[in-house]
């Protein structure tokens, strides 16, 4: 199953972005991060491949995030 998602990133009226994508992409590692440290801490309530497979689309997600901020600064296309 191959879902498109679209991130709409917080701009002011001008189109100025307000929220660095690098952070945003970090955040979502962060969360992936600390939700498999729960389940490895066992953390009652924490489905260990559920959370396993949110933690790695979320990390794709970060990954296409940063992709396309490298294709954007070079001049390529996303």
């Amino acid at each position: 199953m191959n879902r498109e998602v679209t991130l709409p990133l917080i701009v002011d009226d001008r189109g100025t972005l307000q929220v660095a994508a690098a952070d945003v992409s970090k955040l979502l590692r962060t969360v992936g991060g600390r939700w498999l440290r729960l389940v490895e801490a066992g953390e009652r309530g924490l489905d260990e491949d559920t959370v396993a497979a949110l933690t790695i689309e979320l990390a794709k997600l970060a990954d296409r995030i940063d992709v396309a901020c490298i294709a954007h600064s070079s001049g390529g296309p996303p």
